[in-house]
C-alpha cells in the first residue's frame, strides 16, 4: 500500500490492519498463488492463518469476536488480499456475506451462539443463493424448505456455489411458501448435516484454487431455530447481503487491476526497445496511464459506497455502479497488461495471463453486471 493511501486510512488501527495484509499477502499469498491456481489446490489453510490473524470477522461487532471496522476498512483488506491472491480476496469476502444474514437479522439469541464461531476464525462459510435454473432470477428459486416435525426439511440444489464441499457452514435461501419473493426464507446450515453434499467441483478457466459447486440437499432437516429471520423474509435478506457482497467484489477488482497494473508497469521499466524503456513510449506509457486512471476511479466509486453504508444511508445504487465500474475496469486492465508485456504477457511465466482469466469471473458473480446496469436504472426510474 502506498504512503497517499495509507494517509487516508481513518485511525492508526486501520492503518496497522493494513500493514498486516499486506504483509501476509507479500509473504504468505502471493508466492503461492500460481502454483496453487496451476494445480486447483484449495487454501483452507490461508483462511485458517487469516482467521487466527483477526481477518476474517472484520465489520462485525466486537462483541461476538469481530473487529468492528468500518466497511470502508474491511473493502481495502479485501482489495489488498485479492491483489496477492484473488481467490484469497473473493474468498474472505464470500465468507463475510455468509456471516450476513445472521448478523443483520439473526435473534439476539442466535447471534450470541453462533456467531462468535462464524467470525472467530476457524470456520469458513459459504453462500447458497444461485440454482441451476435460477441464476440472476433469485425471485423464482425452486428449492424447497418444508415443515418437518418443529423445524424444516431442504431439498434442491444451489449451483455456482463458491466453497462449496469445503465450507463449514452455508447460509440458504430456500422457498417455505408462494412462489415468488415473497415465499423465500433464510436458514443457517452446518456442513456436516446428513443429506448435505457437493458434487465435483466446475472446471473453471480461471480461479481455480477456489472450488465452486454445486450444493445438493436431500431431505437435509434443520431445527426451527436455524431459521434466519421471519419465514418469507429470505428475499430481503439475500437482496441486502448482495449490496453488501458487490462491493466486496469491487474490491477484488480493484486489488486484481492494481496487481496488473503493477505487474505492467514493473516489466515496462526495464524491458528495452528503441532504445528506452518501453514505458517511456507514449504507446505503451498511455496504455498504463489508463489503467491507473480506471484503478483508482474504481478505487474511489467502492469506497464512496462503503462510506454511505458506514453512515447508515441507502447504497444499493452505489454498490451497483461501483461493482459495474470496477469489474468492467479490471477486465480492461487485465487485457492491457497482457499486451504491455506482448508475446511474454501470453506465456506463464509472467502473471498476467493468470489475471486476464480471472478478471472474467468478477463480471459475472454477485449478480452479473447486466443486472447491475438494470439496479441502476430502475433506481434512476424512481427518483
Amino acid at each position: 500500500m502506498d504512503a497517499a493511501r495509507s494517509a487516508l486510512l481513518p485511525t492508526e488501527e486501520a492503518q496497522a490492519l493494513l500493514e498486516l495484509t499486506a504483509e501476509l499477502g507479500a509473504k504468505e499469498l502471493a508466492p503461492r498463488a500460481a502454483a496453487a491456481e496451476a494445480s486447483g489446490q484449495f487454501p483452507r489453510d490461508a483462511f485458517r492463518l487469516l482467521g487466527r490473524s483477526g481477518l476474517l470477522g472484520l465489520p462485525y461487532p466486537e462483541q461476538y469476536g469481530g473487529a468492528g471496522q468500518p466497511y470502508e476498512v474491511y473493502l481495502q483488506v479485501v482489495e489488498e488480499l485479492a491483489s496477492s491472491w484473488l481467490a484469497v480476496g473473493l474468498g474472505v469476502s464470500v465468507h463475510t456475506l455468509s456471516c450476513h444474514a445472521l448478523a443483520e437479522y439473526g435473534s439476539e439469541e442466535q447471534r450470541e451462539r453462533w456467531l462468535p464461531d462464524m467470525i472467530g476464525g476457524d470456520l469458513l462459510g459459504a453462500y447458497c443463493l444461485s440454482e441451476p435454473g435460477h441464476g440472476s432470477d433469485a425471485a423464482h428459486l425452486v428449492t424447497k424448505a418444508q415443515p418437518d416435525g418443529g423445524g424444516y426439511r431442504i431439498d434442491g440444489t444451489k449451483a455456482w456455489i463458491t466453497h462449496g464441499g469445503e465450507a463449514d457452514f452455508y447460509t440458504v435461501l430456500a422457498r417455505t411458501g408462494e412462489e415468488g419473493p415473497k415465499g423465500i426464507s433464510a436458514f443457517l446450515v452446518d456442513a456436516g448435516t446428513e443429506g448435505l453434499s457437493a458434487a465435483s467441483p466446475e472446471h473453471k478457466m480461471g480461479m481455480r484454487s477456489s472450488t465452486t459447486a454445486q450444493m445438493r440437499f436431500e431431505s437435509v432437516r434443520v431445527p426451527e431455530e436455524r431459521l434466519i429471520g421471519e419465514p418469507g423474509q429470505g428475499f430481503e435478506i439475500a437482496m441486502r447481503a448482495l449490496d453488501h457482497g458487490r462491493l466486496g467484489i469491487a474490491a477484488c477488482a480493484v486489488g486484481l487491476a492494481q496487481a496488473a497494473l503493477d505487474a505492467a508497469t514493473a516489466y515496462a521499466r526495464e524491458r528495452v526497445q528503441f532504445g528506452k524503456p518501453i514505458i517511456e513510449h507514449d504507446a505503451v506509457g498511455f496504455i498504463l496511464a489508463d489503467m491507473a486512471a480506471r484503478t483508482e476511479v474504481g478505487r474511489a466509486a467502492y469506497l464512496a459506497a462503503a462510506r454511505l453504508r458506514d453512515k447508515g444511508l441507502p447504497f444499493s445504487r452505489q454498490a451497483a455502479i461501483a461493482k459495474l465500474h470496477c469489474t468492467d475496469a479490471a477486465m480492461q486492465s487485465t487485457v492491457d497488461a497482457v499486451q504491455v508485456l506482448g508475446g511474454a504477457g501470453y506465456t506463464t511465466d509472467f502473471p498476467v495471463e493468470r489475471f486476464l482469466r480471472e478478471a472474467k469471473v468478477l463480471q459475472i458473480v454477485e449478480g452479473t453486471n447486466q443486472i447491475q446496469r438494470m439496479v441502476i436504472a430502475r433506481s434512476l426510474a424512481r427518483g
